[in-house]
C-alpha cells in the first residue's frame, strides 16, 4: 500500500515537472515562431440560416360559442390528466365546445389529418398535451 502511494506521488511530481518544463520552453519561443504555429479552425455547424420570427396567433376576445381541441400525444400516463383537464374546462367554460382527440403518432410525429380537421372546423385554438 505504501509503495503504491509513493508511486502515485512520484508520477504526480513528474507530470508537474514536465508541465513546468514545457511552459518554460514555450515562454522562450519568439513571437515569430508563435505566429507560424497558429491554425485556422472552421465552425463545424457551417453558416446558420437566419431565424424567421413567426408572430403568435391573435387571441379571441371570448371562448363562448367557439370550438377548442385538446390533443393528447399519448405520452405515458397523460390520459388521466387529459380527462381531468377536459372535465375542468367544460365546467368552467360551458358555452365552449371542447373536443378531445388522440394524435395518430407520437408527440414528435406529424398528424396532418388531425391538423386538417382542426382547421376545417374553424377552431379558436388547441391545447396539445406533451407530458412530463
Amino acid at each position: 500500500m505504501k509503495k503504491r502511494a509513493v508511486c502515485i506521488i512520484a508520477i504526480v511530481i513528474a507530470s508537474f515537472a514536465l508541465a513546468y518544463a514545457q511552459g518554460a520552453k514555450t515562454a522562450k519561443t519568439s513571437k515569430a515562431q508563435t505566429d507560424v504555429q497558429k491554425i485556422v479552425v472552421m465552425n463545424p455547424r457551417g453558416i446558420q440560416p437566419e431565424i424567421r420570427k413567426i408572430p403568435m396567433a391573435s387571441r379571441p376576445a371570448t371562448l363562448d360559442g367557439k370550438t377548442v381541441y385538446i390533443v393528447d400525444t399519448k405520452y405515458p400516463n397523460t390520459k388521466p390528466f387529459v380527462q381531468s383537464l377536459h372535465e375542468a374546462l367544460q365546467a368552467k367554460y360551458p358555452k365552449t365546445t371542447w373536443i378531445v382527440r388522440d394524435k395518430a403518432a407520437g408527440y414528435m410525429d406529424d398528424d396532418p389529418a388531425l391538423w386538417k380537421e382542426m382547421k376545417d372546423k374553424g377552431i379558436a385554438g388547441g391545447i396539445v398535451v406533451l407530458g412530463h
